[in-house]
Order: structure tokens, then C-alpha cells, then sequence
């Protein structure tokens, strides 16, 4: 009886490492998006065209980074792109430089910190695009899970 009740929990044990196991596996993707606009940019910009967008997807993989990003009517060529530390409404520094210059539809992958993994996957960045018109960045969005 004593071995039966020690090879049982030995089992349940077990399962339980194996479960464990699938979910971190599992927990270690996050996708990401953001939708940007003219409208979230902080500090406003100096000129500003309402129609001009974007869309930033991305997917964080342990700590290996892969984007797109995709962009319309601005008022000039895209001279960067980055992600920022901050939160909604909020400036911050550049954490994951994007391109420089910029051209819709460009993509790529890098590594990234356990800090900026952090940021990525609690809503605390965003991505912009900058012009020569708006230096400070012309459109702007917050990244979430999708």
C-alpha cells in the first residue's frame, strides 16, 4: 500500500512539471498592435494632418522581437520610427529603435531586454513615427496584447 500511495504522488508530480511546463511554453509568445494616429501624439505636433495612420503588429517570443509596420498619409517622409517607454498620453525615452528613414511596410526582428519585454507585454510603450514636419513624432500608438 505504502508504494502505491508513493508512485501516485510520484505521478501527480509529475503531471504537475509537465503542465507547468506547457504553459510557460505557451506564456513565453505575446502578440502585439498598435494603432496609430495623429490624435495620441504628445507633445501635438507642429503640423498636423488628422487623416494620417498606422499599424504596428508585432510578436515577442522569449526575448526575440519581430515587427511590422505600416503607414499612411503623413506629411512628409518618415526620417524614424521607434518604440518608446510610456504610458498613454505620457512621453518617454526610446527603447527599440525601429528604422531610420522609414518606409511603410518596414519589418524586422531584434533582441530585446527583460525590460523592455516588461514594458512591451504591461501596455507601459508605444510606437511613433517621426517626420521632418514633426519631429517629435507625427503619429503615435499605444502597443497591447491582441
Amino acid at each position: 500500500m505504502k508504494k502505491l500511495v508513493v508512485m501516485l504522488a510520484a505521478a501527480l508530480a509529475l503531471s504537475l512539471v509537465v503542465s507547468s511546463l506547457g504553459f510557460a511554453a505557451g506564456a513565453g509568445t505575446i502578440r502585439l498592435k498598435a494603432a496609430l494616429d495623429a490624435k495620441q501624439e504628445v507633445p501635438k505636433q507642429v503640423v498636423k494632418d488628422t487623416k494620417a495612420k498606422g499599424l504596428f503588429t508585432g510578436k515577442l517570443v522569449g526575448s526575440k522581437l519581430t515587427w511590422k509596420l505600416t503607414f499612411s498619409r503623413l506629411t512628409g517622409k518618415a526620417t524614424a520610427a521607434h518604440i518608446h517607454m510610456g504610458k498613454a498620453g505620457k512621453a518617454g525615452n526610446v527603447i527599440v529603435p525601429l528604422c531610420t528613414p522609414c518606409k511603410s511596410g518596414a519589418h524586422g526582428s531584434m533582441v530585446v531586454s527583460g525590460a523592455v519585454r516588461k514594458a512591451l507585454a504591461h501596455h507601459q510603450a508605444y510606437v511613433n513615427v517621426h517626420t521632418a514636419k514633426n519631429p517629435n513624432g507625427e503619429i503615435r500608438g499605444q502597443i497591447s496584447e491582441m
